[in-house]
């Protein structure tokens, strides 16, 4: 089977940046899944500071110091996710599945299968932090932007090892040219 992939972009929403990049879902990615499987795969891709563990935060949160891949090693689980028109997207993952999460993307854990086991990884190992919407202040918040939009894209995507050709061609603003529309709509009345 081929690794078959799915894009959800996002806007900045209240106190979540949200990503200029969009955050993938690379599915059937390590067919079986497995958690060594997984951890290998994001390791020889250049995304380390592995861990495994039976899930994620069951509470919306975000990073501004690092991007983040999620690699399902057996079960399933249901992600409620910061992306999509409607501001936020549910999606489930399966074992073998690997999301691609951009940093400023909001995420939480909404429902798992009873045998769930997830593996994690953050491109050239970089230590990541969590943020939660509820606990920021407006200095907080302008803090957590600055560093994310410092942020590098990686080397290589976790799942396929190529360069991120999503990220490359993603638009140079987080709101996706969404004020050159604004504007252009202002100057016509």
């Amino acid at each position: 089977m081929s690794i078959k992939t799915e894009t959800y972009s996002s806007m900045p929403q209240g106190m979540i940046p949200n990503s200029r990049f969009p955050l993938l879902v690379h599915r059937n990615a390590v067919p079986g899944g497995g958690s060594d499987a997984i951890k290998e795969r994001f390791r020889s891709n250049g995304w380390s500071n592995n861990w495994d563990y039976p899930g994620v935060y069951e509470y919306a949160h975000f990073h501004s110091t690092t991007h983040e891949c999620l690699g399902c090693a057996q079960g399933w689980m249901e992600f409620n996710l910061s992306v999509g028109e409607g501001g936020w997207t549910k999606v489930r993952i399966e074992a073998g599945d690997v999301i691609v999460m951009p940093a400023g993307v909001s995420h939480e854990n909404v429902g798992t299968s009873d045998d769930i086991h997830m593996c994690g990884g953050y491109p050239q190992g970089r230590d990541w932090d969590d943020i939660q919407e509820e606990f920021l202040s407006e200095e907080d918040y302008k803090r957590a932007c600055k560093r994310i939009m410092m942020l590098p894209i990686p080397d290589k995507d976790p799942a396929t090892g190529l360069a991120m050709p999503e990220w490359h061609s993603a638009p140079s603003s987080v709101d996706g040219g969404w004020n050159d529309w604004r504007h252009a709509l202002d100057k016509r009345g």
